[in-house]
């Protein structure tokens, strides 16, 4: 018996009848170790007829379970990882349509059904929504393994219960089962199974050589018989199975223990540590050279108070998998992983620079082309986090480092929100259990969900703080946590009679800052090309009143103001006298 597990896989696909292929397919085999550590993925999908754009929600969605899935952390399940990939593409999916001309017709919008299966270890794990279908062949006996998720209206009329991007939840059939050699599964789209039987398929298969012949055959049947839809199927027969003592390593990886405290010149999983960098409540961060490539790398550890906290836990290991979506120049990248992982921890690489945070103390007064060549940097980084549906939640000077060059990297995810897997029951216990209160926007304060306008709110806290040495409210948001409490929220304008900063600058950080979401910025890039330029919106706009643009001078004017009317009344007393 081999020591990993190996397939053989034909496949096919074609328009039909159709102008067009609105199904997709694919395969991913990877090597070691990932192989070991996450599997085989296979997955089909086909795009709704009714929609001229299904295709592309096809596509998606197993471009990105295929890519996605070998993105998520070793630790996790196969189960926790494929659903936590399918939830966000859903996510991303109905956004899109809600987005288009069809956000009120979903039956035109970006919708397919999806059927796939991870082979990992001697255990196949199945994964379903829609009408496309898994079979598994075993012994000479084909047996349907997935439900379709159609209603029937008549012997006619039928509709779709479920699909990918039909609704903002996706409930997801799963099932798994174990392994046996020559195990055939075949993927297909209703084009094909509803109009070729069982016995061709079996015959079809049963000892061929050539899988890609037979998916091509069996395609060509059922065209034969009439399909006026797609044609779609893929075979994958189990040539070998790892050894048993191999699923040792398999129980390791979806259950891996704590990294223990590390000290300079201890050797860690290929890694030699140099020192600690950062040690918290939380983690541990420390700088290494991987033994392999000598590159500098940073290992971060999860603390182990966590052992008992399962919500920290979970947010750590999403970090992995949310670094390994986004590529950005401005969000850090992490290591790629080439050896078996022991222990839980992350590799990313090494910074060489300094935080935010520290660069300001050391530039307090910095000038503001400086400033908004930061902000930019930090703008593009977010970006890329709201291109994929996420919102990063916890942007702070402290999360943000400055290498050597001045290059602008954002280097923590610990409370990053993928669109669709929410892993805190509230945004505002998040914020309380991370610490980022002082540059959170002021609707976590109100429990309500986060938006791209949320990490707008905190983006333009931190161009106020570079610009003035202040935040925008001071410390006032978030003990605020009414609405009549945030409408009394008085801004700290960045204008000061020691630094020349055009009052157009402040007027598009005060609107980035509004207390009110829908006041704010709804782009990044419209942010930041208002730090650059004039808006005329706010330089056409009616002067604000004394009171609100400098309260303590308007109230020092009224007191002048009383005191001189009580001195000339008192002087008219007197002369009456």
């Amino acid at each position: 018996m081999a020591n990993q597990l190996a397939i053989s896989v034909g496949q096919h696909s074609d328009r039909g009848r159709k102008e067009t292929n609105q199904d997709f397919h694919g395969v991913c085999i990877p090597r070691e170790p990932q192989l070991g550590a996450k599997g085989i993925a296979i997955a089909l999908a086909d795009g709704i007829s009714s929609s001229e754009v299904s295709q592309v929600a096809a596509q998606s969605a197993v471009t990105s379970l295929l890519d996605d899935y070998y993105c998520t952390s070793d630790a996790w399940s196969v189960k926790t990882s494929a659903e936590r990939v399918l939830v966000a593409t859903n996510s991303w999916l109905h956004a899109q349509t809600q987005q288009s001309r069809h956000r009120h017709d979903m039956e035109r919008g970006y919708v397919c059904t999806l059927s796939a299966v991870v082979l990992k270890s001697r255990t196949a794990h199945l994964f379903h929504v829609g009408d496309t279908r898994i079979y598994l062949l075993r012994d000479g006996a084909l047996e349907q393994m997935t439900e379709d998720h159609r209603v029937r209206v008549s012997s006619t009329q039928s509709y779709l219960a479920r699909a990918m991007g039909i609704d903002r939840r996706l409930d997801i059939d799963y099932r798994s089962l174990p392994l046996e050699p020559g195990d055939v599964f075949l993927l297909a789209t209703d084009g094909v199974y509803e109009h070729v039987d069982a016995g061709f398929i079996v015959a079809s298969i049963g000892g061929a050589g050539d899988l890609d012949r037979a998916a091509q055959a069996i395609a060509a049947e059922a065209l034969a018989r009439g399909s006026d839809d797609n044609l779609t199927l893929q075979i994958v027969r189990i040539d070998e199975l790892p050894a048993p003592e191999a699923n040792e390593m398999v129980r390791q990886l979806s259950d891996l223990p704590f990294a223990p405290l590390l000290e300079a010149r201890m050797d860690f999983d290929g890694y030699r540590i140099v020192r600690e960098l950062h040690a918290s409540s939380r983690s541990h961060i420390y700088l290494a050279v991987d033994g392999e490539t000598e590159q500098t790398v940073v290992i971060k550890t999860p603390s182990i108070d966590l052992r008992d906290d399962p919500a920290h836990l979970e947010r750590f290991l999403m970090e992995e998998w949310i670094a390994r979506r986004i590529d950005s120049p401005h969000v850090l990248k992490p290591c790629r992983q080439t050896r078996k992982r022991n222990f839980i921890y992350v590799a990313t690489e090494f910074v060489e620079g300094q935080t935010l945070a520290q660069w300001m103390t050391d530039n307090p007064k910095p000038d503001l082309a400086t400033v908004r060549g930061i902000v930019a940097q930090i703008a593009r980084g977010l970006q890329a986090f709201h291109r994929l549906e996420m919102l990063h939640q916890d942007l702070k000077p402290d999360n943000i480092m400055i290498d050597a060059t001045g290059t602008v990297k954002i280097i923590d995810f610990g409370a990053t929100r993928v669109a669709g897997v929410m892993e805190i029951a509230t945004p505002i216990r998040q914020i309380n259990l991370l610490g980022a209160a002082q540059y959170a926007a002021p609707e976590y304060f109100l429990g309500e969900a986060g938006s791209a306008r949320s990490d707008i709110f905190s983006l333009g806290a931190i161009a106020c703080q570079m610009l003035s040495g202040r935040l925008p409210y001071g410390t006032a948001v978030p003990k605020a946590r009414t609405k009549a409490a945030q409408r009394k929220l008085q801004y700290g304008s960045v204008l000061s009679d020691e630094r020349e900063i055009p009052a157009w600058v402040d007027d598009a950080i005060r609107k980035a800052v509004h207390p009110d979401p829908l006041e704010r910025y709804a782009e990044l890039s419209e942010f930041v090309y208002d730090l650059h330029h004039p808006n005329r919106a706010f330089l056409d706009k009616t002067r604000p009143p004394l009171i609100e643009r400098h309260p303590v001078m308007f109230w020092k004017v009224v007191s002048a103001v009383l005191l001189l009317a009580v001195v000339v009344l008192l002087g008219a007393i007197t002369r009456l006298k």
